[in-house]
């Protein structure tokens, strides 16, 4: 079963771009769970029955999820909607799709257990805006738990190469920022725990390598 959620604050973004974002995560979703596959599973264990997760795409985490989950899926990018829902469909997830942007979720103060994103924080406009709807929305011991690349130093060569093409990669992949420093906005953030491991990612796409492994409890 799926339900559409229409709200204001959604960026619907390029259309050319998201169609085309669409396309190139769906012909990666199998390369992208052979190298994040074994770090969401350890990280999605045990979730409750009902998950947020913001930037769901085209559902490269529905996977991860136990058969009969309630996934609140917040997703600007209209394109993807089709995908997800496919995807929820066959792993038998009760999907809810919200269009709208992480900067300003419409839940309530307090009222989720669990929120979940992989590399989505790069690209959001506002990196402590989200951040603080995420703490805002959970409950008192709620979790956010998420997987995302961050920046190499400057000095290295991989550092360099993040900063050589972050103007055409942030274009292409409609505000992906090659080398935010996430550890620190998380930390920064105000959540009472927060856990980060911190990982290299050995794939082609030189500037996600760095990425980080976050369970920050509110």
């Amino acid at each position: 079963m799926t339900t559409i959620a229409l709200h204001d604050k959604a960026r619907a973004g390029n259309p050319v771009r998201g169609r085309i974002n669409r396309w190139f995560f769906s012909l990666l979703d199998g390369y992208i769970h052979s190298l994040l596959g074994e770090a969401k599973q350890a990280l999605f264990a045990d979730l409750p029955d009902t998950v947020v997760e913001l930037g769901a795409g085209t559902g490269a985490n529905v996977r991860y999820l136990r058969p009969g989950t309630r996934l609140v899926a917040v997703e600007p990018n209209p394109h993807m909607h089709p995908a997800l829902e496919r995807s929820a469909r066959a792993r038998g997830l009760d999907l809810e799709i919200v269009h709208a942007g992480a900067e300003r979720l419409p839940f309530a103060d307090a009222s989720v257990d669990a929120i979940i994103s992989t590399l989505v924080l790069c690209s959001v406009h506002d990196v402590d805006a989200v951040l603080a709807e995420v703490r805002r929305v959970l409950r008192p011991g709620g979790r956010f738990l998420c997987i995302e690349h961050v920046a190499a130093p400057r000095s290295t060569w991989v550092g360099r190469v993040q900063r050589a093409v972050f103007r055409p990669w942030r274009w292409f992949f409609e505000g992906c920022h090659t080398h935010r420093d996430l550890e620190a906005s998380i930390h920064a953030s105000g959540f009472e725990q927060v856990a980060v491991e911190r990982v290299e990612a050995h794939t082609v796409f030189v500037p996600v390598r760095p990425q980080i492994i976050v369970s920050a409890t509110r």
